[in-house]
Formats: C-alpha cells, sequence, structure tokens
C-alpha cells in the first residue's frame, strides 16, 4: 500500500546503471520514495505484516540499550542501498531529508553528530540487517590500500546519521546514512526502513478445544494454545481469549491431579532480556485468568514460565513463522 503521499524523490538526477554492481535479485525500490540517484540496491526485505522495534526518541537506557522502544505492525519494507562513488553520507543524508518533507512527513527525531552510541543501541536492538536479502555477486569498491567488502559489511556507525518521521497517514520512516564498511571507500551507505499500517489477516489461528487440549497433554505432555490473544509488547490477556481460558481450564478440572507449567514463548524480535520479560508477564496473565473466578484454578498446580526466543518450533527469518513461535504452551509437571 501507499504512503498516501507524493513520491518522495531524491536526487535531482535520473537513476543510472552502476557498473560495479546490479540490483539484489528480487529487490525493488518501495513505490512511494525513489532511490537516490545511480545507488545500487543491495539488500532488501519486504515483509507483507510483521512487528518491529522501534525507535521513538534518542534516549538509551543504563545498558547501552534504545530506552524509547515502540512496537510497530505492518507491511514493513528495509532497504539497503550503496551511493554512487563520490556523494558523502551528508549529501545522500539532505536530499532524502529535503525528499522526505516535501513529501510531506514530519520528523519525529533526527541526529547528525556523534550518533555512535545511538547507532550501536539502535543496530544491536533491532537488529536492521537480519533477514534481509543480499546482494551477492560484487562486493563494495573501496578506495586504494582499502581491500574489497562484502556488501553485508555496508551498515557501520562512521559519520552516521538518522533521521526518523511518521506521515499524516501513520506511516512511520527511519533513514540512516553513513560509510560503506570504513570511511575509506568513498562510498555512502543509505539504509532504509518504512512502516506502514495494514491489517493483519485473521482467522488463520483456531482455539484449542478441551478434547484436544487433553489429547495433547496426554500424548505429548504438552500443548501449544491458540486462542490466547495479547496486544503487542504487552502482557494482558485480550477479551477474546476468553474461551480458550474456558478450554484450559475445563481439562484441569477434569484432571485435579494435574500440575501444569503455562509457558510463554516469543520470537526472537527485540532484545532477549525484553522478550523474556515479556513471555513471563505473559504466562503469568493466563496463570491469573486461570486461579480467579470463574474458573477458581487453584494456583499451586499451575508455574508461570517465561521462555522468550529460545524454543522456536519453526525459522525466524519470516513472519509465518515469528507468528509460530509467538505462543503460549500448557505443559504437564
Amino acid at each position: 500500500m501507499g504512503l498516501g503521499l507524493a513520491m518522495a524523490a531524491i536526487g535531482s538526477a535520473p537513476a543510472a546503471d552502476v557498473a560495479w554492481g546490479t540490483d539484489v535479485p528480487g529487490g525493488a525500490d518501495h513505490p512511494s520514495i525513489r532511490r537516490f540517484a545511480g545507488s545500487w540496491l543491495v539488500g532488501h526485505q519486504n515483509q507483507p505484516w510483521d512487528q518491529t522495534p522501534w525507535p521513538t526518541s534518542m534516549a538509551l537506557a543504563a545498558s547501552d540499550r534504545l530506552k524509547d522502544v515502540a512496537r510497530l505492525e505492518g507491511q514493513i519494507t528495509r532497504l539497503v542501498y550503496l551511493a554512487p562513488v563520490g556523494k558523502s553520507p551528508l549529501e545522500v543524508f539532505r536530499n532524502h531529508e529535503q525528499a522526505f518533507t516535501a513529501a510531506g512527513f514530519k520528523r519525529e527525531f533526527s541526529c547528525e553528530l556523534e550518533c555512535g552510541s545511538f547507532y550501536w543501541a539502535w543496530y544491536k536492538h533491532t537488529k536492521p540487517a537480519e533477514g534481509l536479502r543480499w546482494q551477492t555477486q560484487g562486493s563494495i569498491p573501496a578506495g586504494e590500500g582499502t581491500g574489497r567488502y562484502s556488501v553485508t559489511s555496508s551498515l557501520t556507525s562512521t559519520h552516521g546519521r538518522f533521521w526518523v518521521g511518521s506521515s499524516p497517514r501513520g506511516a512511520r520512516l527511519l533513514l540512516f546514512t553513513g560509510d560503506a564498511a570504513n570511511e575509506k571507500t568513498g562510498i555512502a551507505t543509505i539504509f532504509l526502513e518504512i512502516v506502514e499500517p495494514k491489517a493483519m489477516t485473521t482467522g488463520q489461528v483456531e482455539l484449542v478445544d478441551a478434547a484436544t487440549l487433553q489429547a495433547g497433554l496426554n500424548d505429548q505432555g504438552r500443548a501449544a494454545l491458540g486462542g490466547l490473544f495479547f496486544d503487542t509488547g504487552k502482557a494482558e490477556l485480550k477479551p477474546d481469549s476468553k474461551s480458550q481460558i474456558e478450554a484450559m481450564a475445563g481439562v484441569l478440572k477434569a484432571q485435579p491431579a494435574w500440575k501444569v507449567f503455562i509457558v510463554g514463548h516469543t520470537d526472537n524480535v527485540g532484545g532477549f532480556e525484553t522478550n523474556l520479560a515479556l513471555s513471563q508477564q505473559r504466562a503469568q496473565a493466563v496463570v491469573a485468568a486461570l486461579a480467579a473466578a470463574p474458573f477458581n484454578i487453584d494456583a499451586r498446580r499451575m508455574s508461570a514460565k517465561g521462555a522468550a526466543n529460545i524454543a522456536p518450533v519453526a525459522s525466524n527469518t519470516e513472519e509465518a513463522g515469528r507468528a509460530r513461535n509467538r505462543r503460549v504452551e500448557m505443559v504437564l509437571q
């Protein structure tokens, strides 16, 4: 879907072929943001619907991580470009900044000087290069005596600058520019992440009824619960989780001798400690719901555990796998 704005045209000249490289196979510009003139698209990812951690300020936590982070959901596009030789990171940054403003984006925050600490917190927290499809043919042209570098090493902190903004329709945009690989290559790198609001396809997970739940526990000692729902980054059970809680309570009442672990799991988006705390809190929310009226299951029969992303059931490289990994399980003790 489009950003609902005029196309952001970056650079004054039409795009030209780059003698030293071609675009990553399958990659394409975002339909609403034209690339900097003459750039080479070396990394690309498009997720029709996914979640991403998003910095909302420059503030850093004591552990050198981002302090203010939102978890955005929607269509996510990530693009990595190498600019033509001779174009400085500052020139590339200014052209993008002007294009975004002209297209109606509002700047939320930016950084142009001494951005190294923020860069490393952003890189560690959001893992921007993870899951991208990279150009594997060719490498970054380097200045004399500097060797040659894989395009996967193009995101470095040297001369790094950030620009983060939003559109009137709620699209969010993050720009990073800096030196590709190192300052001796003479080439600027460009990273763009665009998150566009989009409704998730629903009805893809069915409630695990009491009979199926009990069969899973009898046969495998564990069962994943498809009918428990939480808002992104939160631990409060949503009202449409009631039927799944009822099924769980029914099984525990039918098997009064059973004791169970309620185990929360996450995907690998975001920091491990954050995911560990979130998975623990979600497990505790399920235990609390079962122990409360009208179910009144003895809390001593249930133990809440958070497993973060240490026990995936699918690959975290695609949204379909991440969706399977975001789950709560009931496990026999």
